[in-house]
């Protein structure tokens, strides 16, 4: 497989002065040099890095995320890499991606088999392998190696560089051997690993947050910060009250228990399965209590995990020269991202980046001389959800500009019924009321779900077609 352009492998390590960088960057080609330092400051390490990129303009080989992680953090920007991690996961259909993991499955050995980083004992005191050599005779890495101990010296990253350089060659070979089956499989690796890089990117420089704005927010929605725990209870006892007040005298009720809310609804005659939001929305009208309920888990959501808490660990002040008011204001929304989520294959963040109310997101608000640009794919993922399933129906509402629309119509529901309906179905929701609304209704879209569920079991690809020889892919 064919990638242009130069390719090259980078890996860089703190000295144990914080301040001080070794980095070797090395040829895929050749196998040698390009570029090597020793007790570098980050200034010099990016200029010479920059060079590199400028001279060359390669597309850099390294073994995940940390490495990506640490080239933001010195606000190295690359412009093409190739993520050994990423394209491990595409290729292997497994999350799990430590460079232990990535080097077994890239040269054919059991996963289950990887060896652990132990304390010596009397057992290890008989295995006589050379530290100082990255593969056991067994053919795995040395644990030490894999977890961190690549870092060591100079003449270790470089053992380390070659490295990657293998796994690459070997990544290359089983895209190959799927060519024919996916012959966009070469840019698909790319783009992975050019979303990896921008997951480490994002990480480093977080979402630009005003604090005043979000702090006025909250006391709108939940009250004042408390200025001691006592002020705290209080604060929560007025939010409990909002609702309680509406209940006939008699027991106390936990609004935070499912349960009791049940048992409390009940006593207001409204008998419910369970009290899911989407439900009780359609209650509002049943009695008085039912909408400030609603009111109360949207203000204890926002209390508990996007509250006052949540700015104060996840909110990093920055330094300004806007003014001294408006610099303690100013701050940096940070979280770790993650360009392929295991569970669901998207891209996701920790700290509510990808989840975060929007109540709380006028507060994300465009520097001074700055502005927000939103650049949205429109509905892709069930566009592509379509293609996949091959069901006519839902692939005629593509060509709608919403295709919700004609989902919702066909459903008979409301149009944001139909797009839980829709996605739930991607993600494999099996209850709720998107599942309520596409039950029966979706049969060419449901029956492929469940059919990729049961082959995923299996390690079958749920895009129909079986995999080639040598993907790795059992039944």
């Amino acid at each position: 497989m064919a990638v242009a352009p130069p390719l090259i492998a980078v890996a860089i390590a703190r000295t144990t002065d914080d301040e001080r960088w070794t980095a070797v960057v090395t040829d895929a080609e050749s196998r040698d040099d390009v570029w090597w330092a020793t007790d570098l400051d980050p200034a010099a390490l990016v200029r010479h890095l920059g060079t590199v990129e400028r001279d060359r303009t390669p597309r850099w080989v390294w073994w995940g995320h940390d490495t990506a992680r640490a080239l933001a953090h010195l606000d190295v920007r690359p412009m093409r890499c190739w993520d050994l991690a990423a394209v491990h996961r595409l290729l292997h259909g497994d999350w799990r991606a430590n460079a232990a993991r990535v080097w077994a499955r890239a040269n054919d050995l059991d996963s289950s088999s990887i060896p652990e980083l132990r304390p010596p004992d009397l057992f290890s005191a008989a295995d006589a392998h050379d530290p100082e050599q990255p593969v056991r005779a067994d053919g795995y890495l040395d644990p030490a190696w894999a977890e961190g101990g690549w870092a060591g010296s100079l003449a270790r990253l470089r053992r380390w560089n070659l490295l990657a350089l293998d796994v690459l060659d070997r990544q290359m070979v089983r895209a190959d051997s799927v060519m024919s089956e996916r012959p966009a499989i070469s840019s698909t690796l790319q783009a992975e690993s050019t979303a990896a890089m921008l997951a480490a990117e994002l990480e480093g420089e977080g979402v630009p947050f005003d604090r005043a704005v979000g702090e006025r927010i909250l006391t709108d929605l939940v009250g004042p910060r408390p200025r001691s725990a006592a002020e705290e209870v209080e604060s929560v006892a007025r939010r409990d009250a909002s609702v309680l007040r509406h209940v006939p005298d008699g027991p106390s009720y936990d609004l935070r228990s499912p349960e009791q809310v049940k048992s409390m609804l009940r006593r207001c005659g409204v008998e419910v399965p369970d009290t899911r939001s989407w439900r009780l929305e359609r209650l509002v009208d049943a009695h008085p209590v039912v909408q400030p309920l609603l009111d109360w888990r949207k203000a204890e959501r926002m209390a508990t995990t996007f509250g006052y808490g949540w700015i104060d660990e996840h909110v990093e002040p920055v330094g300004s020269n806007l003014g001294a008011d408006l610099a303690a204001s100013r701050g940096r929304l940070r979280g770790r991202w993650s360009s392929s989520d295991g569970a669901a294959g998207r891209m996701t963040a920790t700290a509510g980046l990808h989840n975060m109310p929007a109540e709380i997101r006028p507060a994300v608000e465009a520097e001074p001389g700055h502005r927000f640009v939103r650049a949205d794919l429109g509905q892709i993922e069930p566009r592509i959800l379509a293609a996949v399933a091959r069901d006519a129906d839902l692939a005629r509402a593509t060509q709608d500009d919403d295709m919700y629309a004609p989902v919702a119509a066909r459903l008979r529901v409301d149009r944001d019924i139909a797009k839980v309906a829709v996605l739930g179905a991607m993600y494999g929701q099996t209850t709720g009321v998107g599942a309520e609304g596409r039950r029966g209704r979706l049969p060419v879209l449901s029956a492929r779900r469940a059919r990729g569920a049961r082959g995923a079991r299996w390690g079958v690809f749920v895009g129909g077609r079986p995999p080639a020889a040598g993907t790795g892919a059992t039944r």
